[in-house]
Order: structure tokens, then sequence, then C-alpha cells
């Protein structure tokens, strides 16, 4: 099985994903949504979370310039960048979603030294914003230099790759809501139905619910 099969597998079996196209999540946007991701449920699991970890790790040294740091974004990604630096040996440093009110008042917690390649990872991504804020301190408190974000899972919204593309940046997910509705459906677990509503809101998340 493809790895972002098998991650995908990994994902719904242990609850991580929960589709629901019809009785839709809201998220914290106040978007309602057919799925919810929750990649903290990995960390209980440890065979998946071996798999994945490796398979970050695997993805960051085929980037196109070695990682001298590993960055994770507050909060959700904080642990799987550390486990990921643990694993490559390499420093590790984390973002705040906005800096702190007191003390250095910064975002960036760690030794981070400037100039410095750093390989942002992330749980998941949907619209983007938070991880290229996290890029956007990185490059003007951090002085490093960020071209790469790698994810366990991508909702592979339009706005995102966009977003993406006006700041030089490549995301590289290890799976995707496409490659996830495929083994889903495959499992019986979705219908051909419901794989379709969740294909329309990936199109269109902010009114989808309008349709």
């Amino acid at each position: 099985m493809p790895h972002g099969e098998r991650i995908a597998e990994f994902l719904l079996s242990i609850g991580a994903v929960k589709l629901r196209p019809l009785e839709p999540f809201t998220w914290a946007s106040g978007i309602k949504s057919p799925i919810y991701c929750d990649n903290r449920m990995i960390y209980s699991h440890p065979e998946a979370r071996d798999f994945i970890v490796s398979s970050l790790a695997s993805r960051v040294k085929s980037l196109h310039v070695p990682a001298d740091v590993i960055a994770g974004t507050a909060t959700a990604a904080i642990g799987w960048a550390a486990l990921v630096a643990d694993r490559m040996k390499l420093p590790f440093i984390y973002v705040r979603a906005k800096a702190k009110e007191h003390g250095a008042k910064k975002r960036i917690e760690g030794d981070l030294a400037p100039h410095k390649h750093i390989v942002v990872i992330e749980d998941l991504i949907s619209t983007g914003g938070s991880s290229l804020s996290t890029v956007e301190a990185l490059r003007n408190e951090g002085q490093g230099t960020v071209s790469d974000i790698v994810s366990i899972f991508s909702y592979e919204f339009l706005s995102a790759r966009e977003n993406a593309l006006c700041d030089n940046i490549q995301f590289h997910p290890l799976t995707t809501i496409s490659t996830l509705l495929k083994v889903a459906l495959s499992d019986g677990r979705i219908t051909e139905e419901e794989s379709r509503m969740v294909h329309e809101f990936v199109e269109e998340p902010e009114n989808w619910m309008k349709k």
C-alpha cells in the first residue's frame, strides 16, 4: 500500500479523521464541514505515530535544500516537529500564534541562529493561514530561509495553494483529502454520494452548506 493510503487508513481507523457529511461539524472559523481532523489522536497509537514520524522525516530529507532546523507551529504541530527533529538529530524550535505579552515578547521559542534553512512541520493544512503566519515570523523575526512546509494531512483547498504560491512556499502533505476519500470509499466507510459531498466541500468550503 502506498504511504499516502496507509497514513489515510491510520487516520480513519484510529478516529483521527471523522467523515460526517449528513451531520456536519462546525469549525472554529464557523465553517460547516463534513470532515473533522484531530491528528493529536495519533500520539496515543505507537504504530501509527512511529510510521508518521518516519514518513515526515523522510519527506524532509527528500527536499531540494537540506534542513538546518525543524520548526513546529503552536500548538498542534509542536509535538510532531519535536519528534521529527529528534529523529533527524536537528535543532528544534516552535512558533507561537502571536508574540508573548511579557518577557522577550517574541513568537519564536528556542535557539535560532540567523540565516538558517528552516523546514516547518504542520499537523494539517486547511486554509494555510497559520502555516504562512509561521513562515512570516521565521523569515522576519528569525531571519531564516523557509521554502517548504511538510504536513501530515491537507484538505487541498485552492485558497491554501494560492496563498502558498504568493509566499513562495511549497506544501508537502503525507496524505490528502482525495487519498483519504479513496480509502474510505474502498473500505466502505462512506458512500459514493457522501464522497461527492465532501469533494464539493473542498471545492467551496465557505459556500458548501448554502447549496
